[in-house]
């Protein structure tokens, strides 16, 4: 692609790349990691999701608490909220861009609330500015710090879309949330 973005998270060199398709063992010499986009996370139990939607539809990049999130490219704030269930995305904010002459629209989940009031819908933004910042785990739906950065080819109708969908569902939802490293580059 010649299109370039902006890095979404600024993650260091050698930042970890988690197997989330076995039990999550935290790296306690490292606030830094990249969750896998079409990943079966066995970390999505009967008790999150109902044990079926299992299949990873976006990349995760974690780092401390208020690390920057950027613009990968200029666009507008679509749409801004709260999903606050145990488990869900927290603060949120969906972007949209024109990239290649078409449209894409960015999910961020698992931001600061103060993201929310620094990105409030209708906001334009250029590629670099600061959109939010990795919320605390009271904030982000119980997690460690990160954001999930979801990509959709179709216009989201509110804050929210299926993270982790089932994996019976996989060849659908991967035409409609493509890859992010198609913003993000080769980061794994």
């Amino acid at each position: 692609m010649s299109l370039r973005f902006h890095p979404v998270v600024h993650l260091p060199p050698g930042t970890p790349v988690l197997d989330l398709r076995r039990p999550y063992a935290e790296n306690p010499s490292s606030p830094w990691s990249i969750g896998r986009y079409d990943e079966d996370r066995v970390i999505y139990t009967a008790s999150l999701f109902g044990g079926k939607r299992s299949l990873h539809v976006g990349i995760d990049l974690g780092g401390p608490v208020g690390t920057p999130v950027h613009a990968p490219a200029d666009g507008f704030v679509l749409h801004a909220g709260e999903n606050p269930a145990p488990g869900d995305y927290g603060p949120t904010l969906v972007t949209e861009h024109l990239v290649d002459g078409a449209p894409l629209w960015i999910l961020f989940g698992h931001l600061s609330r103060a993201s929310l009031a620094a990105s409030m819908v209708g906001r334009r933004f250029s590629g670099g500015d600061v959109l939010g910042w990795l919320g605390t785990s009271d904030e982000n739906g119980g997690y460690p710090p990160h954001v999930h950065v979801q990509l959709a080819v179709v216009r989201p109708s509110t804050f929210d879309l299926p993270g982790a969908v089932a994996p019976a569902d996989r060849e659908a939802a991967l035409r409609l949330y493509p890859d992010p490293r198609r913003i993000l580059g080769p980061i794994y």
